[in-house]
């Protein structure tokens, strides 16, 4: 059996970014200048110099590479995950990539600007997608329009990935294996 997707967003998920450093355990604090972000800020003001806040944990790279899943980055981050956060938690930096149509576009219906997107891209293979961002409209969009299993675990952007969340990970992929033929 090919393994499931795990669909990784880096905002939330890998950078807790509504929470205080220092309250944290393990994490470290960086400076960068994605260019998404950058394309939010006046250009030459002090936030644009300043660059993004982002932290991260130097352990999540290998414990998601244990995971029995292929890793693909699904984030607004794009190309510049593999070469901003990747060398900082230890994942390798030629992960896949989703490409989006367009970054940060409304749902008619009030989905994530990512959902339908990222169904089309899983073209019916199980996924597991970890976003702060999901919500329970999302959920049930995906197991309407999805035909294959599919895990949509929201993280919180304060707590980031934690251990519960790993072990979820596993398990629900050890039930997919347990499922099949």
């Amino acid at each position: 059996m090919t393994r499931p997707l795990l669909l990784l967003d880096v905002d939330g998920p890998l950078n807790p970014f509504k929470s205080r450093l220092a309250g944290l355990r393990g994490y470290t604090g960086h400076r960068m200048w994605p260019t998404v972000w950058m394309s939010y800020r006046t250009p030459g003001s002090r936030r644009a110099r300043r660059g993004a806040r982002v932290r991260l944990h130097p352990t999540h790279g290998a414990r998601l590479l244990a995971l029995p899943y292929e890793l693909t980055w699904a984030t607004a981050w794009t190309h510049e995950a593999n070469t901003m956060i990747a060398p900082h938690i230890g994942l390798p930096a030629d992960l896949p990539v989703i490409e989006w149509p367009e970054l940060f576009a409304r749902d008619p219906d009030g989905l994530s600007w990512k959902t339908r997107h990222l169904v089309d891209w899983a073209a019916g293979r199980p996924f597991a997608w970890v976003d702060d961002m999901i919500t329970p409209r999302d959920r049930a969009w995906v197991r309407a329009h999805h035909p294959a299993p599919a895990l949509l675990l929201r993280i919180h952007p304060r707590q980031g990935l934690r251990t519960a969340d790993f072990a979820t990970l596993n398990s629900w992929a050890a039930g997919l294996s347990a499922g099949a033929p």
